[in-house]
This record gives structure tokens, sequence and C-alpha cells, in this order.
């Protein structure tokens, strides 16, 4: 698998997912990062593969970084965008080219999501698999309402956000649902506050990466099983 994240500040998120799809039984995981951020997500586990993004000392990712990304997503069976990204200019048009460029699985997290805030529809998955992830927060920035009116009925928000785009959304929090495009809604019971900690989206995200991109022809079950886990 490959995962795109990392910021200056913020490797930690980038690495934890890689480590959580080795976890999950991936078989390689590949971390492409900003230069500045490397050295930590290299540091950070021996089993991690790391590539590095932009000039040298470069501190977050930009749109001229999405092209090496696309040649290293094209011999990976899952990619993961999001981990740590940040938000700076440049972040989100690369974010942006790299979903509609991968023919792999996508699963969009954290800043991967943001780049995409208020603009749903421009991440259409146009034939392969996109898996959102967002927690409330990132709910409400994708849809425009309020985090109290994503919140108000959140098996309605999530089927006709999955259903309208096509997508399998993870929205988190408590009670996690697990929607898909045909509007099936799943709801896990497992769960206790204290995964609302810095660090367990990334997590999540890494699972539900490792997990379907060992079992490519059970995407739904994959899904659900790391959400689960």
């Amino acid at each position: 698998m490959l995962v795109v994240g990392g910021s200056l500040g913020k490797a930690g998120a980038a690495a934890l997912c890689g480590m959580a799809a080795l976890r999950m039984g991936a078989g390689l995981a590949t971390v492409a990062t900003p230069r500045a951020a490397l050295p930590s997500v290299a540091g950070f586990a021996a089993e991690l593969m790391t590539e590095a993004l932009g000039e040298a000392g470069a501190e977050h990712c930009s749109g001229a970084d999405a092209e090496l990304c696309l040649e290293l997503a094209a011999s990976r069976d899952v990619l993961a965008i999001g981990p740590g990204l940040s938000q700076r200019p440049g972040v989100a048009e690369f974010v942006h080219r790299l979903v509609r460029g991968a023919r792999c699985p996508v699963v969009l997290d954290a800043d991967g999501l943001n780049a995409f805030a208020g603009s749903p529809e421009t991440m259409q998955s146009e034939g392969r698999t996109l898996i959102l992830t967002p927690h409330p927060g990132e709910m409400a920035r994708l849809t425009g309402l309020s985090v109290a009116e994503a919140q108000s009925n959140r098996v309605r928000a999530a089927r006709e956000f999955a259903r309208h785009h096509g997508c399998i959304l993870v929205l988190k929090g408590y009670r996690t649902l697990v929607a898909y495009p045909g509007g099936d809604v799943w709801i896990s019971a497992a769960g206790n506050p204290g995964m609302a900690t810095g660090g367990s989206g990334d997590v999540l995200t890494g699972m539900i990466a490792g997990a379907v991109g060992q079992f490519p022809g059970r995407v739904e079950e994959a899904v659900r099983a790391a959400v689960l886990l």
C-alpha cells in the first residue's frame, strides 16, 4: 500500500497510518511524505519504506508532487491519502490531482477530506473504490452543514452522502457508521470515549487500507472488519 501524508510537525500521523496497515497484514507499506518530515517517518519504524516529496527542506506537499505519487500508486493495491498533510497552500490541489488520477482503491481521511470541503462533487469515484473516513467536523465541512445538523440524523446523512457520491462512507464517532452506495448502513456497537484521542483516526485509515488491499474482491466486508477491529 501507499500512504500519502505528513508534513513538518505532523509526520506521526502518516507513520501511524502505515504501521496500522502493516499490523493488519499488508505485505509492504510505503509512506510518501515531504522531505522535512521524512526523517521522522523513517525513524518511526524500520518496517516502513519512504519516498521523499518536494525539494530539499519541503515542509508540505504541493500540486507538483502529484505525478510522482501517481507513479508510485500505479504499482500499489491501495492508496491512503490525508493523515498529517496539513492545509497549507497547494495541498488541496495536490489532493485533487491524486484522487482524480488514482486507479486503485483510495482511502481519504483528515486533510485529504478537508481538500474537498464544500465541494464533494469534485471527488466522484469514476468506477473505482473511494472510501471516506470523516469525523463529524469533517463531515460538516464536506456537506456544508453545521456539526449539529450532520449529527442530528447520522444514518440519514451518511446514507445520502454515500449514495449521491458513489463512495463508502465511514462516519466516525459514537456508534461509527459504515454507509454503502447501495443504501445499506452498518452500525458499530464497539468502541469507547478513549478512541477520540489524536492518532486514532490515522490508525483506522491504515487498518482500512490494509484490509482492502488484501481483499480487493470483498471491499465492503474489509471496511466493516477494519472498523470493528
